[in-house]
């Protein structure tokens, strides 16, 4: 097994773009996909690369989470796959933070899931939308909401890969198989080149046996796609979170930033990243 600390800091980029995209996808809720989704953007950011974070939850997690009031917003992604004339270039955020902008959302993107029933193609509009950008940017990250309804499918189909965060926890394990399968599904009918990067272990504690001995079933079942870098516990994700930022600039010092740091590398060594 390859230790993370040896992935290689990666070398500058001559060129941006096109971009990979990666949707952050796992149908239980509270496995950390908005955690990883913002921390990730960030730490490719700080090695150089350009990234999108398009915030595909009706919720608007991510958008909240780097303090952007996408809730009393004019123009958010539900915009750029409803409205005729308006891109997602007409919705991004540039972001405090170098390198890495927002395609905001907010309760408004739960009704394109309603209206897009009747649209033609309608798996592939966010595809569509983002067909625009994807030339300004090296990576694009979709944070999908926790379901496996219409927008995911959407996101499933827009998308390169996939990373799957995963709590280490049994009930959260259970649940990644009828993923996988979507996953599958997806890429047969809708998205041939889609695949899945890797399932992220996330919120794991290895003082408790059953911390470890989930990760443990985890890399059994499913081998080469498992992340090497394994996301621990700490009360700084949800601090950094209220402080609207990512952990690498809230406490950048944190093992938490470190390890998100270390999942870059892996993401760009492994080529599942600009």
């Amino acid at each position: 097994m390859v230790d993370p600390t040896d992935f290689p800091a990666p070398a500058p980029l001559s060129w941006h773009g096109p971009a990979r995209i990666v949707a952050l996808c796992n149908q239980k809720g509270g496995v950390g996909k908005t955690t990883t989704t913002i921390n990730v953007a960030a730490a490719l950011a700080e090695y150089g690369r350009r990234v999108l974070i398009v915030d595909f939850d009706p919720q608007g997690a991510a958008s909240v989470a780097l303090g952007i009031p996408a809730r009393e917003s004019d123009r958010t992604v539900y915009d750029a796959l409803m409205t005729s004339g308006t891109t997602v270039r007409d919705v991004v955020v540039h972001t405090a933070w170098d390198g890495m902008d927002v395609a905001p959302a907010n309760i408004d993107l739960s009704a394109a899931e309603v209206q897009l029933v009747g649209e033609v193609a309608r798996e592939s509009a966010l595809a569509r939308a983002l067909r625009g950008v994807a030339e300004d940017y090296d990576a694009i990250l979709i944070d999908c909401q926790p379901s496996l309804g219409l927008l995911t499918v959407n996101a499933l189909t827009a998308a390169h890969g996939v990373i799957i965060p995963l709590e280490t926890e049994y009930f959260a394990l259970r649940g990644v198989a009828l993923l996988v399968e979507t996953i599958s599904k997806v890429a047969d009918r809708l998205n041939p080149k889609l695949k899945i990067d890797g399932i992220l272990a996330t919120m794991y504690d290895a003082r408790t046996l059953h911390s470890r001995e989930v990760l443990e079933r985890v890399r059994d079942a499913f081998g080469q796609n498992v992340f090497e870098t394994v996301i621990a516990r700490t009360v700084k994700f949800p601090d950094s979170s209220v402080a609207a930022e990512p952990i690498l600039s809230f406490a950048p010092n944190h093992p938490g930033a470190q390890a998100y740091r270390r999942l870059a590398r892996e993401l760009i060594a492994r080529g599942d990243a600009a």
